[in-house]
């Protein structure tokens, strides 16, 4: 009997294309801005919560028209930091907030070409995001750091398309514009996201 169940599992597993077990789980999104393409594998297996969340803002075309509004470069090295995305708290284009989903639960890190949602506090996030340029450890949950510890929710990767990134986070900023950690951030002519959708 248990010959033939792990017969009839290896016959099944003969007929699972290599690519489609790696992939499960991935559901790819095409951003189109004005700068070009940009797309992304979106982790709905690791990350349902944050993932569907985000295929949702996709799906309802709530990302179309939008902006990349913020590039966050890290001072005195060149092509390290990331842009941000989204809605900008627009409330016609929002949907209610999500429950957090920390890195030390989807194992997703925030390593260069993570995407991941933008929050103020934990269970806050939307429809914003933000991608990143490099490896950004501080990013992903530590319970051993003081404060606001759980990090962002990660919940995908940049596909193809970093070199749009790239171009996005070289964007002239409005010098004196925000305040905090965002201070001098704001891009003077915001990207426009053209179109948000899924690939097939």
């Amino acid at each position: 009997m248990i010959r033939k169940f792990l017969f009839a599992l290896l016959l099944l597993l003969a007929f699972v294309p290599p690519a489609a077990a790696q992939n499960a789980g991935l559901v790819r999104v095409k951003l189109e801005t004005a700068e070009g393409n940009i797309l992304l594998d979106v982790d709905t297996k690791r990350a349902p919560i944050t993932a569907n969340n985000f295929l949702r803002y996709v799906d309802e075309k709530k990302l179309d028209g939008t902006y990349f509004y913020r590039t966050a470069k890290t001072k005195g090295v060149e092509g390290r930091g990331f842009i941000q995305g989204g809605i900008r708290h627009n409330i016609r284009r929002s949907l209610p907030p999500i429950a957090h989903e920390p890195t030390s639960k989807t194992g997703i890190k925030h390593v260069s070409g993570t995407i991941s949602m933008a929050r103020t506090t934990p269970g806050s996030a939307m429809g914003d995001f933000f991608i990143i340029l490099n490896d950004m450890p501080l990013m992903d949950a530590d319970p051993k750091r003081s404060g606001d510890n759980v990090g962002y929710a990660a919940f995908g990767k940049v596909a193809s398309g970093m070199d749009t990134v790239r171009r996005i986070l070289n964007a002239p900023t409005v010098k004196g514009a925000g305040s905090g950690s965002m201070k001098d951030q704001f891009i003077a002519e915001p990207i426009r996201i053209v179109k948000a959708s899924r690939v097939k």
